[in-house]
């Protein structure tokens, strides 16, 4: 029988997901799908959390298993990216209000760029609500933060140009490899869901040494974050 939880919390690597797990109460381990799923209480809530690992179809298939098992009335995918903005810097952070998929494309044969065929949709919508909240434990933080959209692909972005493509595109403010699977498996099972992106890479094409240099800090925020948001919701 599906259980019925408070919110689910994904990540792509064990970085991002490792701190709040450590923080669970009451806490159980169930394996689905080959995923690992954490479930116990954080603030009074059901919380249900996951490493999907690296990737769209990772990302699917996680959010797939968890709202089908545990049912969370908000998913939450947490982590890092790499800017597209050239006003964001590392550490900054990014709250997705929509996502697409930088790398669907089927304009060859008259689609626009980022088209999902069957939904006929580009962009998914993140919860304002959770958006909201974010933004209001941002500032509370003191931390630099935009609401924007972000883009996914099954990519490291690193290149300059491809960055820029991608913000021409799709008028993205980040990129990332999970984001937007996450939204549209979400959007077709009706699971409100919120993406946090804190930077770790700027946009001017040094990606791979910027990635390394701030990847911790930018996941103890987008940790940090991630908790607010479980608080607040």
């Amino acid at each position: 029988m599906t259980a019925s939880y408070d919110i689910g919390i994904i990540g792509a690597m064990d970085g991002e997901v490792s701190a709040i797990i450590d923080k669970l109460e009451n806490r159980e381990e169930l394996l689905v799908s080959g995923i690992k799923f954490n479930t116990g209480s954080l603030f009074g809530k059901r919380v249900v959390i996951a490493k999907c690992g690296i990737g769209k179809v990772f990302a699917a298939i996680c959010t797939e298993a968890m709202i089908l098992k545990f049912a969370p009335r908000l998913i939450v995918n947490t982590g890092v990216g790499g800017a597209l903005d050239p006003k964001l810097r590392p550490l900054d952070i990014v709250f997705a209000d929509r996502l697409c998929q930088h790398d669907m494309d089927t304009s060859a044969i008259g689609d626009p760029k980022g088209l999902v065929s069957g939904i006929n949709m580009i962009y998914f919508d993140a919860d304002e609500r959770a958006v909201s909240m974010l933004r209001e434990s941002a500032e509370q933080l003191s931390l630099n933060y935009l609401v924007g959209t972000v883009a996914s692909g099954d990519k490291f972005v690193a290149e300059a140009a491809d960055k820029s493509r991608i913000r021409e595109d799709f008028g993205a403010s980040a990129c990332e490899m999970e984001g937007c699977a996450v939204a549209q498996v979400a959007y077709v099972n009706s699971t409100p869901f919120a993406v946090v992106r804190a930077i770790s890479d700027s946009a001017d094409g040094d990606a791979g040494m910027d990635y390394m240099t701030f990847l911790p800090e930018a996941v103890r925020i987008s940790t940090a974050l991630t908790l607010s948001l479980v608080e607040k919701y």
